[in-house]
């Protein structure tokens, strides 16, 4: 009797925790809607405020409740201009997107500073390895090494990017950087070593965090993946892309057929990780802006309704692509008296979501998270 009460006791139990479990659970989202979120820290210690209907509001608390549903951070390996987008910065706003149920993408630049299309410098801390083995081992123990104290905090993403617009190579020495021609050899060795390291993550803590690859501009995406594909570089999940207008050969059906071909070619999943427009001209501070007057296109006027259409227009081009995302890059990113490398104040308060004609209310933008939109 007592051994048959104590297995009903324990399949009781079993049944409330896998119960706890499954209501826990957010499912993913059948289309990912964001932010590239990681200035709002740095903002709000600068004295930032942000508003909704003239009332100040928590900017991770305004973007769930207008229906983002994924948070991008960039992570820094270990900066000395700044003392955000470190890993403890990070875990602060993996926090407060967790509090309101959102996904995470986790965005590893490989770098002390901005990795980009003209500039992947790997960190100071890797640059007296002369051996790509090293190199490698490296770029796997700290992959994996974050990700075990994220874990241990329960603050965990859902996604990683395995470097930011890697269109000219991850990881180069100060010494030997090069602006295109890739060492493809090299450059598969090291994105493997990043990718493995989340693999084995996943299968060491029954884990299911799926891995990015990134490449700046839809035109130079299919070349690269190519490459990557006869370099042995295929156990990745997401093919993320930046598009940014101003820098971009391609219109929204070139975009659209690119998508298209990608998913088609590789069998990967399509998101846009990066993307901006521009609602005004006009500068508010001393940081120049970067989305200027050049940022503009046909059909698409720099105000406050062609940016909301800009955004409208490209999530439908997108869903009918078969891409399952946009993420809007640093639309919290307001003018304050924070100073970055270039000026003080910001270089993007003219294409973020917030007014600073007006006290940075929020602006009709908000509206491209909506299904109705």
């Amino acid at each position: 009797m007592i051994s048959t009460i104590a297995l009903r006791l324990s399949l009781f139990s079993a049944l409330v925790l896998l119960a706890s479990c499954l209501k826990s659970s957010s499912p993913a989202p059948s289309f990912y809607l964001g932010a590239d979120m990681s200035y709002v820290n740095e903002l709000e210690d600068c004295g930032g405020v942000f508003r909704k209907n003239k009332q100040p509001v928590d900017p991770y608390e305004l973007f769930a409740s207008e229906g983002s549903n994924i948070v991008r951070l960039r992570l820094w390996h270990s900066p000395d201009f700044t003392s955000y987008s470190t890993l403890s910065d990070v875990e602060k706003s993996i926090r407060r997107t967790k509090d309101l149920k959102q996904a995470v993408l986790l965005d590893f630049h490989y770098s002390d500073d901005w990795a980009d299309p003209s500039k992947q410098v790997m960190p100071k801390a890797w640059q007296k390895i002369n051996s790509l083995a090293v190199l490698g081992d490296s770029v796997y123990n700290y992959t994996f090494s974050t990700l075990q104290s994220l874990n241990s905090k329960k603050l965990l993403p859902e996604m990683v990017q395995i470097g930011n617009e890697t269109n000219i190579g991850i990881i180069q020495h100060p010494d030997s950087l090069n602006k295109g021609n890739i060492d493809w050899k090299r450059n598969a060795f090291l994105l493997n070593k990043g990718i493995e390291a989340v693999k084995a993550f996943n299968k060491k803590y029954n884990q299911q965090i799926e891995t990015m690859l990134h490449v700046a501009q839809p035109e130079n995406a299919e070349p690269w993946f190519n490459q990557a594909l006869a370099h042995q570089v295929v156990n990745y999940d997401w093919i993320g892309l930046s598009y940014y207008p101003k820098w971009s050969k391609y219109d929204f059906l070139k975009l659209q057929n690119t998508i298209k071909t990608l998913k088609k070619t590789y069998a990967k999943r399509v998101m846009i990780v990066e993307t901006g427009y521009p609602y005004t001209n006009k500068e508010f501070d001393k940081a120049n802006n970067v989305l200027d007057g050049e940022a503009g296109i046909k059909g698409y006027p720099i105000s406050i309704e062609g940016q909301l259409s800009f955004m409208v227009d490209l999530k439908k081009v997108c869903r009918e692509a078969g891409a399952e995302g946009i993420i809007y890059w640093e639309p919290a990113w307001i003018s304050t008296k924070c100073k970055t490398q270039w000026g003080e104040g910001s270089h993007w308060e003219n294409a973020a979501f917030f007014d600073a004609a007006n006290d940075n209310e929020a602006l009709p933008v908000f509206k491209f998270f909506k299904d109705s939109f």
